[in-house]
């Protein structure tokens, strides 16, 4: 079965959501792929490197507002083992962020490669919206740096990611992490691992053309 991941790796939900399904697919006996969709939680430009919690103060009605959000949000990554660091989180554009995925995909390396871009952006304070720091990442999970870079400052992927970031947006997309499995059936939001488990196994029985147990 393939699972297909709409998320931006600036979301913090999006980052609960991927730990939470590798704890399901633990517990799942079934054959998973997993492909990362491209999706942008905000694509404004940001020209110089802001905190985040300023940001989501200004989207969300003040700092006081952000850092009550980041706090509650913080403590459910707790529980997925996770830390996030609201106060060293860079605000940051994701496009090229996105790119660099398409690109260690090509290379085997998606799942590292979004993993690296979440700790980043979340636990280590990177902007992830800087080339320079995409290509030392790409070096971090075991990809060429010079060759990242040059990437990068390219055109490569670009009307690639455009197009998919359109194609979420006409399939209806509009919150993430957004799971499609077996290219049909959605399940959105950061939801617990037996949760997945269950629509996993669902699915499963739903494309055997097995009936639901009473």
């Amino acid at each position: 079965m393939e699972i297909e991941i709409y998320a931006d790796v600036v979301c913090p939900w999006c980052y609960i959501g991927k730990r939470r399904l590798e704890q399901a697919l633990a517990s799942y006996d079934g054959d998973v792929t997993v492909r990362y969709r491209p999706f942008q939680l905000d694509p404004t430009p940001v020209p110089e490197p802001r905190p985040l919690i300023d940001a989501l103060g200004d989207k969300f009605g003040g700092r006081a507002r952000a850092e009550q959000m980041a706090a509650q949000v913080t403590g459910v990554a707790v529980g997925a083992g996770l830390t996030l660091n609201f106060d060293r989180a860079v605000a940051a554009n994701t496009f090229d962020a996105h790119r660099l995925i398409a690109w260690a995909t090509e290379r085997g390396r998606a799942g590292e490669m979004v993993d690296a871009l979440y700790r980043a952006h979340f636990t280590d304070g990177v902007d992830v919206g800087s080339r320079d720091a995409l290509a030392a990442l790409a070096g971090e999970v075991g990809l060429d740096t010079a060759e990242a870079r040059a990437f990068l400052d390219s055109d490569e992927r670009v009307a690639e990611v455009r197009d998919e970031l359109a194609a979420a947006r006409q399939l209806g997309v509009t919150s993430v992490p957004t799971f499609v499995l077996a290219g049909k059936y959605a399940v959105t939001g950061a939801q617990e691992p037996e949760t997945l488990v269950g629509a996993l196994e669902e699915v499963r029985r739903r494309e055997a053309g097995e009936s639901s147990p009473n």
